[in-house]
């Protein structure tokens, strides 16, 4: 039988199918990586396993027995070593419309309220951090904090960070258009890339909001300049419009249209 008679065997819908999955687990594998140290560390598995190769095909048994035997370990050392990212993967899929059970806030009052309390704590310079949950549930990403149930209002997010505050350094939580908690921690992010001049609170913005969807508000205590962190990317230099833009923008609210 002529080899070149057929040249690729019969295809079944369900080979396509296995494809199309197998790209879209790579290219969201790849989008959820980037910019974060597990590329770094993924180079240096690449490398051990190009290494234990070569001990092999060269005859070096005794390297060759201790990367096998470090390699043989390697799922446990993913998992140690990739924790954030694999929780904020496990986040992403729980963001299906089957498994979504908060509700993100809805409420345009809420975000304007956000944006006078923000724009009243940088005039005075006052350092603030304003989490807003979107759909995943934040109380796993925090830690301490003081319990709150209440409408969010320019003069509470005001008073709440005011240096006499005994909260006052932690951040904020807003949840299903209430005030949740206060003086939480938030998960700080260990980005090598980014700016040396960003503070604590900055990065703490920034690492909630790689690890979760939530847009997460800076007040810089130093200059009083305000920021957004979203997505893992911080957005600096924005008044109180520009920042009413941004939330409107993340949460998709739409304003009515002119009669």
């Amino acid at each position: 039988m002529n080899p070149f008679d057929h040249p690729l065997p019969d295809l079944r819908w369900q080979d396509g199918l296995d494809v199309l999955i197998m790209a879209v687990v790579f290219y969201n594998l790849i989008l959820l990586l980037r910019g974060t140290r597990a590329i770094q560390m993924l180079a240096g598995l690449g490398l051990l396993l190009a290494v234990s190769f070569a001990a092999d095909r060269l005859g070096l048994h005794a390297v060759n027995w201790v990367l096998q035997n470090l390699l043989g370990a390697v799922v446990l050392v993913v998992i140690i070593l990739f924790q954030p990212e694999l929780r904020r993967a496990l986040a992403n899929m729980g963001r299906a419309p089957l498994l979504r059970f908060l509700d993100p806030i809805k409420e345009e009052r809420v975000l304007q309220e956000c944006v006078r309390g923000t724009a009243a704590l940088a005039a005075k310079r006052i350092g603030a951090l304003i989490a807003l949950q979107r759909e995943t549930d934040l109380r796993a990403y925090v830690d301490g904090g003081v319990g709150f149930d209440a409408r969010v209002s320019r003069e509470l997010l005001f008073s709440i960070f005011l240096p006499a505050s005994p909260v006052h350094d932690g951040a904020v939580l807003i949840q299903g258009n209430r005030l949740s908690q206060a003086g939480c921690f938030l998960p700080l992010s260990q980005n090598p890339a980014l700016a040396k001049d960003l503070g604590t609170r900055h990065r703490a913005a920034i690492g909630l909001s790689e690890e979760t969807d939530a847009a997460v508000i800076v007040v810089s205590e130093e200059t009083g300049a305000i920021s957004l962190a979203v997505g893992g990317e911080l957005r600096r230099g924005l008044d109180a419009p520009g920042l009413q833009g941004e939330l409107e923008r993340v949460f998709q609210v739409r304003r009515p249209e002119a009669a």
